[in-house]
């Protein structure tokens, strides 16, 4: 199965030819939003050069874990294709890894290092359009999480009752922290990747897809191998070692499959109890599971949880809500686990749906924070949902950007997640049909199954299938700190009302409050609009359905 590669190559092809790449101003000129100074080695990690023009095929990865030393060896297989001669090809380890070797039809390549990226000299006549192997051996110990998953890196712990626990997270900081690959977004592995784990035999290895066997080696050693058949980003690709019991279940004809703790056992058959319904509300809305073909796994983690398609790391204790807590201080973040909810509708939003580039990861977290409200709207009706994102509100800073810095691994604001979310209740209400924006919802997700995007993309698909003028709504709450504000003063005998600090052409309704009435009011930008018999000290915004804020001006 072949996952669409981003539209993005034809500008890629003209930066090349005019040699921006090798200019030290590349990192500036990529720059758009915050100013920051970017290094080179932002660049060779954020960045498509001339040395990534080659088509990931598979991965074929085998790694030996070795916990008592926190050191790990193994090689990926990497299967690619080039269209255009390629003499230096780059692909990405971090620097504190060995390279051990790298073999192509048999024979040793030479290649440098810098920073994080390697330079592999590739002989001269590669056929162009043809899939070639090159086999990528490395050992080390990798870097340690010190607060996994906010920052990225391998963790060796132990659980309750004494056994080794293993897993990685890598979101962001790069899947080549632990494992060598072409760490960038944009290109997925077309035909999916292998993930052989070799562990001590009485500990279970887990990891992405389905498990296709396992076997016995010297050493008292195990080897689980696993198979992915759909498109993956490198950074879901994973392992888990652990005591693992594993519970199976079915959802239609989707396996179901949790490995936790065997200590756990009770309390995940109770707590994931959660799943079915979780995924019927997801299926209505927002289509059928996109990787029904490697199935639908929970993995319990030492870390509180991760999208890791396919193997979705869970690490919420059994407890409702965010670790006990109400994201939303309204109650309703209680009613349903958040990490099971928030991190399976990644399988949607992030792992079927991806980004080319990290700036742009608002479409991985604003659809995946609106889903929590999705889920609720399913289980406890509309009210409730509306309640939920109007809680969350309080926890948006808008002090930057949403959208990042292009071609340096750059994620814009944490204002993605529930920012994004009310953006998008936002644009429900302005297209004010619920028949309508369901029906847009589910058919975006349904269009763009396991494709790579970007904004521009993504805000187009939605601008053309609505009446509604959406694109600077987006452009709106995307590119700019603060959020639109709703200006009112006082004329005669009423109000008269405008947008004031809002993009080009911006023409979202909004809703105001007057004596416990909901009012729809259609603000210009450019001129004062008047209404009568209310004063601004009666005007308040429903921020259930429009996420604004509101100025009363005195003059």
């Amino acid at each position: 199965m072949t996952k669409n590669k981003p539209t993005i190559k034809p500008f890629l092809y003209l930066l090349i030819i005019l040699n921006i790449f090798s200019s030290p101003l590349h990192a500036q000129l990529l720059n758009n939003s915050k100013h920051e100074i970017y290094t080179r080695k932002d660049s060779l990690r954020g960045y498509l050069n001339e040395k990534r023009l080659f088509d990931v095929k598979k991965y074929n990865l085998e790694v030996k874990v070795d916990i008592e030393k926190q050191f790990i060896s193994g090689v990926n297989h990497i299967d690619f294709t080039i269209n255009t001669p390629l003499p230096i090809m780059q692909l990405d380890l971090f620097s504190n890894m060995k390279v051990d070797s790298i073999v192509y039809k048999n024979k040793k390549l030479n290649y440098t290092r810098e920073f994080n990226a390697v330079f592999i000299n590739l002989p001269k006549n590669i056929p162009l359009d043809n899939k070639q192997q090159l086999s990528f051996y490395y050992s080390g110990n990798p870097k340690i999480a010190k607060n996994a998953p906010w920052d990225g890196g391998f963790i060796f712990t132990t659980d309750s009752l004494g056994n080794p626990w293993v897993s990685v997270a890598v979101q962001g900081t790069g899947a080549s922290l632990w494992f060598p690959n072409k760490d960038h977004q944009s290109d997925e592995p077309d035909e999916g990747a292998e993930i052989n784990i070799i562990v001590p035999e009485t500990l279970v290895a887990v990891s992405n897809g389905k498990l296709t066997h396992t076997e016995a080696l010297p050493k008292q050693l195990k080897k689980y191998s696993w198979k992915v058949v759909n498109p993956i980003n490198n950074y879901n690709i994973i392992l888990n070692i652990g005591n693992y019991t594993l519970i199976e279940d079915k959802f239609n004809q989707l396996a179901l499959k949790y490995y936790v703790l065997e200590q756990h056992k009770k309390e995940a058959l109770k707590q994931f109890a959660q799943v079915k319904p979780m995924l019927a509300c997801f299926y209505q809305k927002f289509g059928e599971y996109p990787f029904t073909e490697d199935s639908y796994k929970l993995v319990e983690t030492p870390f509180l949880g991760m999208e890791h398609q396919s193997a979705i790391a869970y690490g919420n204790h059994f407890k409702n809500g965010y670790l006990g807590k109400d994201l939303s201080q309204t109650g309703i973040g209680l009613k349903w686990d958040f990490i099971i909810v928030h991190e399976s509708a990644h399988e949607w939003f992030g792992n079927s749906i991806t980004a080319a580039d990290i700036a742009d990861m608002w479409i991985h977290e604003a659809f995946t924070s609106y889903a929590e409200a999705v889920f609720v709207e399913c289980q406890w009706g509309t009210p409730d949902a509306l309640s939920y994102l109007e809680g969350v509100q309080k926890i948006i800073s808008n002090t930057s950007p949403i959208i990042g810095d292009y071609g340096v691994n750059k994620e814009g604001s944490p204002d993605m997640y529930y920012k994004g979310a009310n953006m998008l209740n936002s644009i429900r209400s302005t297209i004010n049909d619920d028949k309508a924006w369901w029906e847009l919802l589910k058919n975006f997700s349904i269009s763009f199954k396991h494709r790579i995007t970007n904004s521009e993309e993504v805000i187009a698909y939605f601008d053309k299938h609505t009446k509604a003028k959406l694109t600077p709504i987006f452009k709106h709450y995307l590119y700019q700190p603060e959020i639109p504000i709703l200006e009112i003063k006082k004329h005669k005998k009423g109000i008269a009302y405008r947008w004031k600090n809002t993009a080009k052409n911006f023409r979202m309704p909004v809703e105001i409050v007057v004596n416990q009435k909901s009012i729809r009011l259609k603000p210009s930008s450019k001129r004062w609009k008047k209404i009568k018999n209310i004063t601004p000290q009666q005007v308040t915004i429903n921020h259930k359905r429009f996420y604004v804020a509101l100025k009363i001006n005195e003059n």
